[in-house]
């Protein structure tokens, strides 16, 4: 487990934050009911009639039968007040889960699952013992790490964003599983005999059932953009089954359900969380939608779902996660490269030989211009009354980006700066922040699109202080927090932002940016005041959504902030490891993070509510 941890370069740690949707679900899959048989005429394994079973039943043939259980088997520790195992009785609770999660999906495992259950004690001496979770990057990583998210106005500059991330998921791991070992680990918070919750079991089989059927391991992670496309098939399909688990377990199953573990933090990054958290938003509306597709309305108002179409997705996955905000709406990304027209004495950061490069996508970009309307004090650039929806769920379509067609993200550095970060100098990655910049060419579908998103940024540049500089067209500068000077430039569908740390070398990064003249862009509707302020003015109607969706509690803003961060889900990850052939070109957050961490989630709390 140890080494799954330390080969950070090797592998990308994709975060299942197990989220129960709970809209989208849209209802259950129940067992087939006819004549018993081995498969079907579609060549899968039928699921088990209640009254009429096979007389032979095996585990690869049998939908909801793993060796020797029934998924509706009663257990002897189903009925103990404490629901604590006794020695031997792990592998049937196991097995059990295993043909739960088989006739939900359809699905039959190939072979056994490896599941080792800890105690949180055992699991937390493992870290004392090993060192932090979070594997230290290599220089060139962590400074384009840094960059990227200041790009984002995500990370400041005074913040790691290793560090931020550490702060966001450290300790609260609940359970995950690795293709590499095919091995689940969950972490119990029950003493004695560690006891498995079931739903986060449950979770992490279908990952396990996913790889046996499909294989994790292959696609393509190098982009933030990427992950959240990927994770929209992946997690959604898991969400959609775990949600239908907790609710039979609720209803129709005992189940194991011993408490879960708590973060230990009181303050969340925003920023960063609603990057990650898209995929367990909309993933399982994207993978409803596929479901409906391949089933007609008379199954459908039967409660017999034909997963078809979301298996064949394995074989083509979102491309971007834009189809997972729009399910249906195909929207092959541009290819968009940013040549280096920089001066001597800057160059585009490499690692590993190759250009340090990213992919935001739309819904990194949602979150960047949504993050400040949970911060008390800041003017965001989207509101919070547009962002959450009046049921469970965000809504990350909004016009600020929903023309999004494709964009790259490319660090700079200065000479010193690139040794530095290749070890090459006394000068500390920290210190190296200080001589870097970008250039972020993003690609729209319209005219008005890129307008908008201009429009939008410059926004969320005035929202953090930034200050027109005089004489030089669309040029910004900010002092604390993400320094620099800013320009941006709009041509036709083509919006380009480049960064420097001052207006003298905005052109030095890239050729011809901060030229003189006036500017050519205006900011959108509900930037800072004349007077400068940032302080956010959220209207009644925004406060009496929130109030309506989470009641007063009383409580501070750490305790709400902490609260908030409770809405994902039951608490599990997945490992899975890049397999292309260049690793620099990967940025992502998730490249810092140890493989797999995630919130424990409660579904009861969806909302930040009103500062105190």
């Amino acid at each position: 487990m140890n080494s799954t941890r330390t080969r950070l370069l090797g592998g990308l740690a994709v975060f299942a934050l197990l989220v129960l949707v709970v809209a989208g679900a849209g209802g259950f899959l129940p067992f087939a009911v006819g004549p018993p048989s081995d498969s079907d005429e579609n060549g899968q394994p039928n699921s088990p009639a209640t009254d009429d079973r096979p007389a032979d039943p095996s585990t690869n043939d049998t939908i909801g039968y793993v060796d020797g259980y029934w998924y509706d088997d009663e257990l002897p520790v189903d009925t103990r007040d404490n629901q604590t195992l006794a020695e031997g009785e792990l592998d049937a609770v196991i097995s059990r889960s295993m043909a739960r999660v088989e006739v939900i999906r359809n699905l039959t495992f190939e072979e056994d699952v490896s599941v080792d259950v800890v105690s949180r004690e055992e699991y937390q001496d493992e870290q004392t013992e090993n060192g932090s979770v979070f594997t230290n990057a290599t220089g060139a990583v962590r400074l384009q790490q840094n960059v990227n998210y200041e790009a984002l106005f995500m990370v400041d500059r005074n913040t790691d964003a290793a560090d931020a991330a550490e702060s966001l998921y450290g300790g609260s791991v609940n359970g995950y599983y690795d293709p590499e070992t095919e091995q689940i680990v969950i972490v119990s918070e029950s003493s004695g005999t560690p006891t498995p919750n079931e739903p986060v079991l449950g979770h992490e089989l279908v990952h396990a059932l996913q790889d046996q059927q499909f294989g994790l391991s292959g696609y393509e992670r190098e982009t933030i953009d990427q992950d959240n496309a990927v994770n929209g098939l992946i997690e959604g399909d898991a969400s959609w089954v775990d949600a239908e688990y907790e609710r039979r377990c609720g209803e129709a199953w005992a189940c194991l359900q011993p408490e879960r573990g708590t973060p230990g933090q009181s303050d969340l990054n925003w920023g960063l969380y609603l990057t990650i958290y898209q995929p367990y938003d909309d993933g399982p509306d994207y993978v409803e939608f596929l479901l409906e597709q391949a089933t007609d309305e008379t199954a459908w108002d039967a409660g017999e779902y034909d997963w078809e179409a979301v298996n064949a997705a394995y074989d083509d996955p979102p491309a971007s996660s834009a189809e997972t905000i729009r399910p249906g709406e195909e929207r092959d990304p541009a290819s968009v490269e940013v040549a280096d027209r920089s001066s001597e004495g800057w160059q585009q950061l490499e690692v590993d030989g190759a250009v340090a490069n990213e992919t935001v996508g739309e819904a990194g970009m949602v979150s960047m211009f949504t993050a400040d309307a949970f911060e008390w004090g800041r003017q965001p650039v989207i509101e919070q009354s547009e962002f959450l929806e009046s049921s469970m769920g965000y809504d990350f379509d909004q016009p600020e980006t929903d023309g999004w067609a494709g964009d790259e993200l490319v660090t700079y550095v200065t000479d010193d700066a690139a040794d530095a970060a290749a070890g090459g100098s006394n000068e500390t990655v920290d210190d190296a922040v200080t001589e870097t910049g970008y250039v972020w060419r993003t690609e729209w579908t319209t005219t008005d699109d890129a307008e908008a998103f201009a429009g939008a940024y410059l926004e969320l540049l005035a929202n953090h202080n930034a200050e027109p500089v005089d004489d030089r067209q669309n040029t910004y500068e900010i002092e604390s927090d993400y320094p620099g000077a800013y320009y941006l430039d709009v041509s036709g569908e083509t919006v380009s932002i480049v960064r420097a740390p001052s207006v003298a070398e905005l052109d030095a990064v890239e050729d011809g940016a901060a030229p003189a003249g006036d500017d050519t862009i205006t900011a959108s509707a509900g930037g800072t005041g004349d007077d400068g302020s940032t302080a956010s003015d959220d209207s009644e109607d925004d406060q009496s959504l929130i109030g309506a969706l989470i009641p007063d509690s009383g409580v501070g803003i750490g305790a709400v902030a902490l609260g908030s961060v409770l809405i994902l889900a039951t608490g599990g990850w997945i490992v899975l490891r890049r397999t292309h052939a260049v690793s620099a070109t990967v940025s992502s957050l998730l490249l810092s993070l140890p493989s797999g961490l995630s919130l424990p989630i409660e579904p009861s709390i969806q909302r930040p509510a009103s500062p105190p």
